[in-house]
């Protein structure tokens, strides 16, 4: 892949010079203070807003929006009109880095809805100048920069909250509640799918180059990833969850809304082991489906609840898990958009993304979860799941009740995501991977194996017959490339952070 150096398509003055040159957190880093209690507006910047972005800050127009940056002005257009006229003093920005030197430190709040491989970069800066922060899901693309994040919120006392909104769900709460009470029993297996993708993935790497927008600066978007070409429609808007170097595919996507229950619910922590299969392992874009196998060693046991070794499959791409027994014919497993079966050794629960509609299957009978039937464990959030990290941004540090996806918890949640991603992509070694999740790292890839994978799929029927042609990546150390998987490599000028520093 070709790599470039990092060039400011941003004309700007010397101040924004300077800015892209230098890190604003680490301007900041030496005054920095976790951001104060505030009984009135917090001020927010606002990173990415032209798609879910827009969604998400609609639920914050309580507070008081001072800057807007996206890479994308023609995308974004309608939502940076609608927030010019209610906020008139509101500066809108292309790059981040440009807004975060003008304005970090005037603000309380950071909201970040970029693509996915820009998060870590982006909640670093903000929360080393000790500013809270709203990220979209999934956190990170990988475990390091997810280990990271979860590190940095505790070491800055900052109010965070990744948006995966389900976490907020009455359904959540009752899902996590009913296995926590032991109605169900100790839980050894844990099936879960979605419908996705409804986006383009399976793809070779697009051809050519299109003629760059005036109202979209690639560089911005391209952030810390590999250099490539602008090709119009290909990577931005929205695409860009199907290309590996911008995005985490559909696991990426709906796990957050759908694993959720099954991390908080199981007080799940690192797997031991990973292992997943896909349709064919494109180098530069996710697979069309995918299954993926985690095994969870056994915790320490709840008062009602035993936790032994349990195993998490994830399906997608419109493979399912078979059907529980004793769920009626007819009744579809989709909620929502997928669910998460928990089989117990005293029954089943079924639960939708983002919670919905969870039901209990036992004795025969499917029974909706209900509030008030068992003691409750999980906080009920009053508001809604943006509302409620503002008031945690409000409360003070010493006594602030932490949102429902705080770093604390989406941080290890996440690095269940990226370890799917993980074993999709060394899927080739043929193998089952065993993780040490203490040091992020895989401790029996034999020294000196190889992966490789798919450029193009070659495929043509010529005078009716069918031919292959496929074309693969040269084979590259599977320990390297595992490694980087772990721990990305930051182009273009940004720098990752140190874990420890």
């Amino acid at each position: 892949m070709n790599k470039m150096s990092r060039r400011s398509f941003l004309k700007a003055g010397a101040v924004a010079a300077a800015a892209l040159s230098a890190n604003p957190a680490e301007v900041l880093a030496a005054k920095a203070e976790p951001a104060a209690a505030k009984a009135g507006k917090l001020k927010l910047l606002l990173v990415g807003v032209g798609g879910r972005g827009s969604a998400v800050i609609k639920e914050m127009e309580t507070e008081e929006f001072i800057g807007i940056a996206d890479c994308d002005w023609a995308y974004a257009k309608p939502v940076i009109d609608k927030y010019k006229a209610m906020f008139p003093n509101i500066k809108v920005y292309k790059d981040y880095k440009v807004m975060f030197a003008e304005m970090l430190d005037q603000c309380d709040g950071v909201v970040c809805a970029t693509s996915d491989h820009a998060h870590a970069i982006i909640c670093a800066d903000a929360m080393k100048a000790g500013k809270h922060v709203y990220c979209e899901k999934p956190l990170t693309r990988t475990v390091y920069e997810a280990r990271l994040l979860t590190k940095m919120a505790a070491k800055h006392g900052v109010a965070t909250q990744m948006g995966n909104q389900g976490a907020s769900s009455i359904g959540t709460k009752l899902t996590i509640d009913y296995l926590q009470a032991g109605v169900i029993g100790a839980v050894t297996r844990v099936d879960a799918f979605t419908d996705r993708p409804i986006w383009p993935q399976g793809l070779e790497r697009p051809a050519g180059q299109s003629k760059l927008p005036k109202t979209l600066d690639w560089n911005a978007f391209i952030g810390p990833a590999p250099m490539r070409p602008f090709v119009e429609n290909a990577y931005t808007p929205w695409n860009f969850r199907g290309w590996w170097d911008f995005g985490t595919g559909a696991l990426g996507d709906m796990a957050c809304h759908i694993l959720h229950t099954v991390f908080v619910g199981l007080k799940l922590q690192y797997p031991t082991k990973v292992e997943g299969s896909s349709t064919p392992l494109m180098a530069e874009s996710c697979p069309s489906a995918q299954i993926v196998k985690l095994t969870y060693p056994a915790r320490d046991n709840l008062p009602k609840l035993p936790l032994p070794e349990v195993v998490v499959r994830w399906y997608d791409g419109g493979l399912m898990p078979e059907r529980p027994e004793g769920l009626p014919a007819g009744t579809n497993l989709n909620i929502s958009g997928g669910c998460a079966i928990f089989y117990g050794e005293k029954g089943i629960i079924v639960s939708g993304t983002y919670g919905n509609k969870p039901y209990l299957i036992q004795n025969g009978k499917v029974t909706e979860l209900k509030e008030g039937v068992v003691p409750s464990v999980w906080r009920k959030v009053e508001t809604n799941h943006q509302q409620d990290w503002i008031r945690a941004c409000k409360e003070p540090k010493g006594s602030r009740v932490p949102s429902n996806a705080d770093f604390s918890t989406s941080g290890p949640f996440t690095e269940m995501i990226a370890m799917g991603v993980c074993a999709i992509r060394l899927q080739g070694l043929n193998q089952v991977l065993e993780w040490d999740g203490e040091n992020m790292k895989f401790t029996n890839i034999p020294a000196g194996s190889k992966v490789r994978a798919m450029v193009k799929d070659g495929f043509e029927v010529h005078e009716g017959h069918p031919t292959f042609k496929k074309e693969w990546t040269e084979p590259v150390d599977a320990q390297q490339f595992a490694a980087e998987l772990v721990k990305p490599v930051y182009q273009n000028g940004f720098v990752l952070p140190d874990l420890n520093a």
